[in-house]
Order: C-alpha cells, then structure tokens, then sequence
C-alpha cells in the first residue's frame, strides 16, 4: 500500500506515522476507489481505468459507507479512481467524511481538477490532495497516454493550493523516468508542493502487459542512493520525501530515506493490509489493500455485510495478521529482517510472482546477492489476463551480475498516445 504525505496545518510536512502495535487492527487508512471511471489511460494503471464499474456505489450507498468507516476509528479516507472527481458524489462523500473528523484526501491524475472544482472540495472539507505525476512533460504525457497531461497536472497543483489545500506528488519510477528524478524534483518543488512520494511500478494491470517498463532489481543500487540525496535536498527545502511500501527494504539508504530527521533510523515495518489499511472497490468489494489483486483478496462486499464483519472475520483481508516466518519462501524466508518485513510490499509481489513472501525489490537483498557476484532479473512467462487489478507471472532469473545489457532503457516509441 502507498502511503500519500501531506502537509500540516503550518504548512510544515507530514507523513502518517506507523501505528503503535498495542492498537488493536482497525481500518484506520482506507483508501476508496469511487468509481473506475478515468479521463486517461495510464499505461501503468493496476486499474485499467477508464470505464466505470459495472454496479458502482450509489451517492446514498456511499454515505452510509462514510458512516460505518467513521464508527470503526477510520481516521484517514483517501479518495482514488479512475478518478474520483467522475464520481457524482464526490462533493458529498467528502463533506459527510469531513462532518465525522476524518481526514480526507484524494489522488489525482489532475486533467479535470479546475480552479472550481479545487474550491468546492476545499470547501467541502478536502484535506490534501495528490497530484501524480510521472516524468517530465514527453515523458508524463507519453505514460499518462494523453497530450497535455503534464501541463494539467502542473495546473491542478497551482488550483489545489490556491484553493488552501494541503499539496503533495506521487511518482511511479520506471525505465522511461528513471533519468528524470532530480530534473523532476526541481519542477515539483518550483510548484510548491509539500510532499513528494516515490514508489516503484508495480506489474499490475496494464503495467503487467509493459514488463519492459518495470526496473530490474539491481537497479536498486543506482534508484537508492539517488533518492537518499534528494530527501536530503527535500530536507531543506521543507518538503517531504516519501518512499512508497514497495520500496526498501533495510540498508542504510533504506533507513534514511524512511526517516522524518535528516539522521533518522527508521525502517519498513512490514506490509499493513488488512491490519491498519483497507481498500474499497467501486462497487463496494472490500479487500486489506487497494492495490492487491482482486481475486483472492475480496472479503466480502459493503452491499450485502457490514465493514466490520468483513474486517474482523474474513481470511483475504486477515492474512497479515496471521501469516509466520514460514509463509515466506526463496530469498526471503532466509533474511534476518524476515521476521519483521515479512517480506515487503505485498501486491508488488503477487503481482510478480503470483504469491507474496519473496520480494527481489530489496535493497539489501540486492546487495547482498551483488557480493556474490549475482544478480536477479525478472523475466515474464505468463501474460496477464486483462481485467482490473490481474496480473502475469514472471521468474525471478539469477545470473552474474556482469552480464551484458545490465539494464536495458524501454523504447519510446512503442508507447501510443491515446487523446488530444
């Protein structure tokens, strides 16, 4: 799951802190997808966004979900799509979530978020929004798949902080933009953002049909300390740099990247799902995270059981909560962090491997195999399916670290652009 940073109310920056484990699990961040309807076609949406749902949640069907998270001690709602500004409703979802102290966000791609629509949701008591962007102006437009779609996302962040909102960006890192970050973080930065998240793209939906998108694990050892100096820059420029879940895992890098203080030790604290994070489909499926796959993980649905019955009883959301040590396999089960990373981000490795518990996204295991000589490169065999939140099945490959073409740069020109 992806945490999204923000900014306090004296404009310094804030990342959600990890729970104390005495609390018991409760869905205290839930991230609700409105609707999957979308005015762009991402090339890396999990989603494959851009129609709505069959069965969406109704306006009303909406509100009393509002209500049931508020009675659970939800403390943040982070609204996503598609785009959730599709949804008829947003307006009142956010107002009634806002009336019950919740804290709420939205995740954006920006395109339709105008100077109006920024004012009504801070109006309506829209805490923060994030403005996802990912590359530079070619390079945002070419993967968001529409002309333009840079120069509205840069607009949305200017109408979100007119409005008095709370501003942040989220990127995806992948072979297209991997060259881009420092550039991109100075744009960011001139724009006046608060907070900056990073996170790696995951094999999921219309990800899963671009493997030549996704980094290979040894280009961790360039992504990591890369990020490391940025954070530092972002340190003094007060912004917040963030990683994602699915990037680590315990390095020294690792350690300061995750780090509110410029000589911090925090670490990944293992994946959350179902533990202290929910996710919502637009049609009311409930699953521990909102960007697990859909089969497998749908507990149960709003319209026919009550959140928490879902919550507390069924096993697809529970499964964090209950697995060992020896649910972990390959590289993973033999770690010494094993015992509290679990093996990292969950959905990034099912959407791999079609299981989690072993993670090659891992820092210190990238190193550890560099040390010997080897490496790890992710290799597709099996295409996904082509529904929402699907997946393929790759094998992880190990070979000498030397071997030639260590890291291939997507081409360019096989992405299309979809709309003017």
């Amino acid at each position: 799951m992806i945490f999204r940073a923000t900014t306090t109310d004296r404009g310094a920056p804030e990342v959600p802190r990890r729970p104390s484990p005495r609390q018991a699990p409760h869905p205290r961040y839930v991230v609700w997808e409105l609707t999957l309807a979308c005015d762009q076609r991402c090339t890396h949406c999990g989603s494959r966004a851009g129609d709505a749902r069959a069965g969406e949640l109704t306006t009303a069907e909406a509100l009393d979900v509002v209500a049931e998270l508020a009675s659970l001690g939800t403390r943040e709602l982070a609204l996503i799509g598609g785009e959730a500004y599709l949804h008829p409703g947003l307006l009142d979802v956010v107002a009634a979530a806002a009336a019950r102290g919740l804290r709420v966000t939205m995740t954006t791609g920006g395109r339709g978020l105008t100077a109006e629509l920024a004012a009504r949701l801070a109006a309506a008591g829209m805490y923060s929004v994030s403005v996802s962007v990912d590359g530079l102006g070619a390079t945002h437009d070419l993967f968001r798949a529409t002309r333009g779609s840079f120069d509205a996302a840069m607009r949305a962040i200017a109408h979100a902080r007119a409005a008095g909102m709370r501003v942040g960006c989220n990127t995806v890192v992948h072979q297209l933009n991997l060259d881009e970050l420092e550039a991109l973080y100075e744009r960011l930065a001139a724009a006046g953002i608060g907070a900056w998240q990073v996170q790696l793209m995951a094999a999921l939906g219309r990800a899963a049909d671009r493997p030549d998108l996704l980094l290979q694990p040894w280009q961790l050892l360039e992504l990591l300390p890369r990020l490391v100096r940025l954070k530092a820059r972002a340190f003094r420029d007060g912004i917040v740099l963030a990683p994602g879940n699915n990037v680590g895992y315990f390095s020294r890098d690792e350690k300061q990247l995750r780090s509110l203080a410029p000589d911090g030790r925090e670490h990944f604290g293992g994946c959350q799902a179902g533990r202290y994070v929910m996710g919502i489909e637009s049609n009311g499926a409930i699953k521990g995270c909102p960007s697990l796959p859909t089969r497998g993980y749908v507990g149960g649905n709003v319209r026919t059981s009550s959140i928490a019955t879902v919550w507390n009883e069924a096993p697809a959301l529970a499964f964090t909560r209950r697995r060992t040590v020896d649910d972990l396999w390959g590289f993973c089960r033999t770690c010494p962090f094993a015992e509290t990373c679990m093996a990292g981000c969950s959905f990034t490795t099912h959407a791999l491997l079609g299981r989690p518990g072993n993670n090659p996204y891992c820092h210190y295991r990238v190193n550890a195999l560099r040390e010997r000589g080897l490496r790890e490169r992710l290799v597709l065999r099996e295409p996904a399916r082509g529904e929402p939140f699907d997946h393929g099945r790759f094998e992880i490959v190990t070979e000498a670290f030397d071997t030639p073409a260590a890291a291939p740069r997507a081409r360019r020109t096989r992405l299309q652009v979809w709309r003017g």
